[in-house]
Formats: structure tokens, C-alpha cells, sequence
């Protein structure tokens, strides 16, 4: 039985009053091996998060079926209004955890984490700028690393391809840079030219890196405006594609903070993570505002497929490769070891 009507039944949906969200998908099933400091590691995310984010921030935490104890903390942190939603569900993946993240507002700009990162000061604001002086930027992340301009950004190369804005500039922070291959696992093996050497692009004075990770990274939320409801993989395969992809199929460009702005953690506590959140307090934010305009062209097949596909290939070839670098200001003696 129901007597009268519901005074929410025809409302209009107030405009929500943040501009920033920030998805958290976390799956920690136990505090046992690889998992024995994932708990820790999560706590101080969420803390460096929670100190680094202006106050029009909305804070989205997935629960993607981990254990009892992220269950309460999460309740509790809710409560406590450090995080402004969390959704708790069975192990789902990775990538539909991000999906229920996504879905139910409008805000512009959408921060994807792993939870394992470290966020660092004035990052919110250097993303921020990079939106606003790059148009078609569709993606920003916050980690630089090797050679990001060989994974889906033919596009931008190709929009830039005779632009002196697009060219090999220095390594802004090596050490990070260092850190972030050493947290992953990678011994000091690697080419070390890598660590000089970023390809970059200008725009009204401000730089950025061509390309972007997947461990941190914020999407303009227009990327989403036709979402999928379902992902068929856990991690990896081809889950990462769709994130990936969704930027070249609105004709945008995938971009970094030349400089440092987040640690990826991996699954280890060390010294040095504790005391960088110890030293570092929760300060007023000013609260950066996106340009209201973004540089969405309608991309036919052809279009997509000639600089995602066709030019991609090309640029694949080890000799017009080696003459993009050249052409592009790479060191002599880099060419043929890049």
C-alpha cells in the first residue's frame, strides 16, 4: 500500500558541485605474501590523496571483493567523509570495478588510480594546466616513463608530425623516473638513454610528455559519454584497450606532467613512503578550473584508421623511425640505440 506521492518524483538532479572525481578500484583479499603490505600501502594512498586534492574533489573508492578488514576501514572512512562514495562488490575486475566508478555524475575531469600510488603535491593543479593549454588533450598522466610516445599516440604524432612543438627534450627528474622502474621490478638494465631523453610537445609556452601510463591518469570524462557495461577480463589482457583507446576514438591526444607528480608503491612498505606522507600535512588547495572548451572533432573511419592504424605501422619501421628521431632533435649517438 502507498499513500500519496514521493516529493522527490519529477525533481530535476541538482548540478553536482565538484569538478574532479577520483576512482580507487582496490582488491586486497588478504595481508598474507604478495598481499602482506598492500593494506598499509592502500592507507597511505588514500592519505597522500585525501592531502593533495582541493576541496571540489569527489572521492570514489571501489571495493572490487577484498577482505573484511578493507570492508570496515573503507565504512569507516566514509564516515569519517574522507571519501564521498564507496562501492563494495564481489571481485569483479579491475576494469568494471572502474566502470561503477564512472557511472552517475557529470563531473568533467576523472582521476583513475591504482591504489598503490603515492600522490604527490600540486598535482591536481599541473593536470589542470595541461588540459588548459593542450585542447585536444583527452588524457593526463602523472609518471613519466620510457618512451610512453610508442604506445597510442600515433594520432598526436601525426597531428604534429612538421610542428618544431614536438620534439626530444631532457628528463626533467631522473631519479623518479629511476624510482618508478625500481618499483616495478626492473633491474638497472635497461637503456640508459632513456634517462636523458623525453619526446615532448608545446603548447602556449608549457610542455608536456607525449603519451601516458595506466597506473595513474586523468581522463576528460566526455571519453565516457557512450560507456560500455562490461569488461570480460580480470586484469590485463585487453581490459587496459578500452581505457587506452577511448582518447584516439574522440580524435584526443594521450599527454604527462613533464616532471614527477605520483610514486607507484608496488606491493613492498618502505621507509622512505612513510616518511614522505609524515612530512607532508593537508594544506588549502586552490580549486583549478577546466577550460570549458575541448577540441572534440568528429573522427570518421577513415580518419581513425590512416592515424591509429596506417601511420602507426609506419612509424613502426625501424629506418622512418630512425629519421623521426633525427629529425625530431635526438642526439646523434642515441639514434641507433633508442
Amino acid at each position: 500500500m502507498r499513500i500519496g506521492n514521493n516529493p522527490n518524483k519529477d525533481k530535476k538532479q541538482n548540478p553536482s558541485e565538484y569538478n574532479h572525481q577520483v576512482i580507487i578500484p582496490v582488491y586486497i583479499p588478504n595481508e598474507e605474501g604478495y598481499f602482506k603490505d598492500s593494506f598499509k600501502i592502500f592507507q597511505i594512498c588514500l592519505e597522500s590523496l585525501v592531502n593533495t586534492v582541493h576541496s571540489k574533489t569527489f572521492i570514489t573508492v571501489v571495493n572490487n571483493g577484498s577482505c573484511p578488514e578493507i570492508f570496515s576501514y573503507l565504512n569507516k572512512a566514509l564516515v569519517q567523509k574522507k571519501i564521498h562514495e564507496v562501492i563494495h562488490t564481489e571481485n569483479i575486475g579491475k576494469l568494471n570495478a572502474i566502470l561503477k566508478g564512472l557511472a552517475g555524475n557529470e563531473i568533467k575531469l576523472v582521476t583513475i588510480t591504482d591504489a598503490d600510488i603515492l600522490f604527490l603535491p600540486n598535482w591536481q593543479s599541473e593536470t589542470i594546466r595541461i588540459f588548459n593549454s593542450f585542447p585536444k588533450a583527452g588524457v593526463v598522466g602523472l609518471i613519466p616513463q620510457f618512451k610512453l610516445f610508442g604506445s597510442c599516440c600515433g594520432n598526436l604524432i601525426f597531428d604534429n608530425f612538421f610542428s618544431n612543438k614536438l620534439k626530444f627534450t631532457d628528463v626533467i627528474n631522473t631519479n623518479a623516473l629511476i624510482k618508478y622502474y625500481e618499483s616495478i621490478g626492473w633491474e638497472r638494465n635497461y637503456n640508459q638513454n632513456y634517462l636523458l631523453k623525453n619526446l615532448t610537445i608545446t603548447s602556449n609556452s608549457y610542455s608536456a610528455i607525449v603519451g601516458s601510463g595506466h597506473v595513474v591518469a586523468t581522463y576528460h570524462k566526455c571519453l565516457f559519454k557512450n560507456m560500455t557495461s562490461f569488461i570480460n577480463a580480470q586484469l590485463g589482457a585487453n581490459s587496459e584497450s578500452y581505457l587506452d583507446e577511448a582518447p584516439l576514438k574522440k580524435g584526443l591526444w594521450r599527454l604527462t606532467t613533464q616532471d614527477n607528480f605520483a610514486y607507484h608503491l608496488g606491493n613492498l612498505i618502505e621507509p622512505w613512503m612513510e616518511e614522505e606522507i609524515n612530512s607532508s600535512n593537508k594544506i588549502a588547495l586552490e580549486n583549478g578550473q577546466l577550460n570549458s572548451y575541448i577540441r572534440v572533432n568528429k573522427i570518421t573511419k577513415l580518419n581513425y584508421f590512416i592515424k591509429t592504424r596506417l601511420f602507426v605501422k609506419v612509424f613502426s619501421n625501424k629506418f622512418f623511425r630512425k629519421l623521426f628521431y633525427k629529425y625530431k632533435g635526438l642526439p646523434k649517438e642515441m639514434i641507433d640505440h633508442y
